[in-house]
């Protein structure tokens, strides 16, 4: 009987275990029509690196213009749903800050970032800047300061922390 009850037990942890190693989704291109979460603006408008969350039980990823916003959320408690996968822009990859090229994306957690650069995202706040290779990071460090960090690692001051927006210049009129 004990045998037959433990044989039962492995059946179930073993489906258990095979639903969560179920494969991630993969990132979604960004189009003209995708929004970033919390703002609710065209993520495409905006520069710098963006992100992508994917959660159980939604059709789309949740977007997000800049990586900050994403890694923000990431480290909130509170969620909509559980997480299945979240993509960051390559910025190794990417040719210019302005306008990052869509379909660069790599998993979140593999990912090296540079945080306390002097660079700012889409939408105005210092930004957490991905890469996937090490080289990348440190040749954008040597142009913008900062320094590396696993995703992880990244303190709760680069992403929660109180910053001044830049001055807009003033009218001429």
């Amino acid at each position: 009987m004990r045998m037959l009850f433990a044989g039962a037990l492995a059946l179930v942890l073993l489906g258990a275990c095979r639903d969560e190693l179920a494969e991630a989704p993969a990132p979604v291109d960004l189009t003209e029509e995708a929004v970033s979460h919390f703002c609710q603006m065209n993520v495409l408008s905006h520069e710098g690196p963006k992100g992508q969350i994917h959660l159980e039980g939604y059709p789309a990823p949740l977007f997000f213009s800049q990586v900050r916003d994403m890694v923000a959320y990431l480290k909130a408690p509170e969620r909509d749903a559980r997480i299945l996968a979240s993509y960051v822009t390559d910025m190794g990859d990417a040719r210019v800050w302005d306008a990052p090229q869509t379909g660069r994306w790599m998993a979140a957690d593999a990912a090296l970032y540079v945080v306390d650069a002097d660079v700012r995202g889409g939408m105005g706040a210092p930004e957490i800047v991905p890469f996937a290779g090490e080289s990348e990071a440190m040749a954008f460090i040597d142009r913008h300061g900062g320094r590396v960090a696993a995703l992880a690692d990244i303190p709760d001051a680069a992403v929660f922390g109180h910053f001044d927006l830049p001055l807009l210049p003033e009218d001429p009129a």
